[in-house]
């Protein structure tokens, strides 16, 4: 058939690579459309190893018992229609949801899931383990107003929580339990919602369930981790105070020691841990952003959902994001302690280097007195030796007839030799200083 209107794609136009796969990820992961009644079944599953591959081929298992046709081996999602009921497979990051839809004829709420539309076997199969379940009924608006009383026991008799959604167009009953069949519950009676809005409405509802149990993984990291991120920064607080009494460079260094160990279990810790807050901060977001976009409207008598994940989830959250900010003040204290440290050993170092340079000079300077010494020593025994030899030579002349007072001639060679031996000296040390310059 074709459209008035059609235009034709210009082979001019040079389009970017991921300009398709951009523009379509608005259309991703649909909402479903949803007749009113009908009973949906979600379970959401962290990723086992190789989880796409594995959970894929898993799915292609039930499409051949179904005689359906199977996603492809690169989907992400994948939605179809089994004949009495629609599956939906959606990858996350980190999990994968499987939710079952069935348009059922107004039986008796949680009478009967709608995962046990699934093979058994089948079901037990899944790669990963289930982090989440949850069933959820969605009914027409009753002819009469329901009591706390009447929906016992589709609760088992937990207490209920109650709000409008969607600016009263719908009736929200759970329990926020996990029931008999280890899965959790939410009634929806439809007041005034189309397919569409009915649609979306559960997955909202689905998706609050899925992202608040992600976001509460980090908890447990949180509470294990606190009781040692405590005693860490005690044992800073404790360092820091020895550094005023520290009395040598063994005691700095074994400060240092000590502070470069706390420093590498805290990277270790942050490693481990980062990512995982981290999600859980993006979680938290979600889960927020759904309730916001419930809009709900108080039922007297009973907690709204914001109400009653503010007295636990939220604390909850708080707890993971106050153990993250210890964490990471504490790495700022250890870098500063051992910063602090640092500097004083190396004030220290200077100290001793100052302390030897001055041994150094006193030395030096006892050596150019010890060699002002030996040179006037050196002085006096060169010049008794010339002198000596002049004595020779005089006494010599006179055997030759030269008439010399030999005592006289020797007497007067003493200035001179002294004087000769002095300023050769001096000048042998100018031209070995001059050398040594170069």
């Amino acid at each position: 058939m074709t459209y008035p209107n059609t235009a034709v794609a210009s082979p001019l136009l040079r389009f970017h690579r991921l300009r398709d796969s951009l523009f379509n990820e608005l259309h991703t992961r649909p909402f479903p459309l949803i007749e009113s009644p009908a009973k949906v079944c979600q379970f959401a599953v962290l990723h086992a190893e190789n989880a796409k591959s594995a959970e894929l081929g898993h799915i292609n298992v039930l499409c051949t018992r179904y005689s359906v046709n199977p996603p492809a081996m690169d989907s992400n999602c994948y939605y179809q229609n089994f004949g009495g009921f629609e599956f939906r497979w959606e990858l996350h990051t980190e999990f994968s949801t499987y939710t079952i839809i069935q348009q059922s004829q107004g039986a008796e709420p949680f009478r009967r899931s709608a995962m046990e539309l699934l093979p058994a076997e089948w079901l037990s199969a899944i790669p990963g383990e289930i982090i989440n379940g949850l069933n959820l009924e969605v009914l027409p608006a009753p002819k009469a107003e329901v009591t706390t009383e009447e929906l016992n026991q589709f609760f088992e008799g937990h207490r209920q929580l109650s709000c409008y959604a969607r600016d009263k167009k719908a009736h929200i009953w759970t329990a926020y339990r996990i029931h008999s069949d280890g899965l959790g519950r939410f009634l929806i009676y439809n007041l005034k919602l189309n397919p569409c809005q009915t649609g979306r409405t559960v997955r909202r509802v689905l998706e609050l369930e899925t992202y608040r149990m992600m976001a509460l993984l980090a908890f447990p990291v949180a509470r294990q981790i606190a009781p040692e991120i405590t005693a860490m920064d005690q044992q800073v607080a404790a360092i820091v105070q020895q550094i005023t009494d520290i009395k040598d460079l063994e005691d700095e260094r074994s400060l240092l020691t000590e502070l470069s160990a706390l420093s590498a279990r805290v990277g270790q810790i942050v490693s481990d841990t980062n990512y995982r807050f981290s999600a859980t901060e993006a979680y938290y977001d979600i889960v927020m952003n759904r309730l916001e976009e419930m809009r709900e409207k108080e039922v007297a008598g009973h907690q709204t959902l914001k109400e009653f994940l503010s007295r636990r989830f939220i604390p909850a959250y708080r707890t993971c994001k106050a153990v993250e900010a210890d964490l990471e003040q504490l790495s700022e204290r250890i870098d500063q302690a051992s910063e602090l440290l640092r500097t004083r050993v190396n004030l220290t170092i200077e100290a001793q280097n100052q302390d030897l340079l001055q041994s150094m000079n006193r030395r030096s300077e006892i050596q150019l007195h010890l060699q002002q010494a030996v040179e006037g020593l050196s002085v006096a025994a060169i010049s008794y030796y010339l002198v000596g030899l002049v004595k020779y030579l005089a006494e010599s002349a006179r055997s030759f007839g030269m008439d010399l007072n030999a005592t006289l001639v020797t007497g007067v060679s003493v200035p001179v030799a002294v004087l000769a031996v002095w300023f050769g000296l001096r000048r042998l040390k100018r031209k070995l200083k001059q050398v040594s310059t170069y």
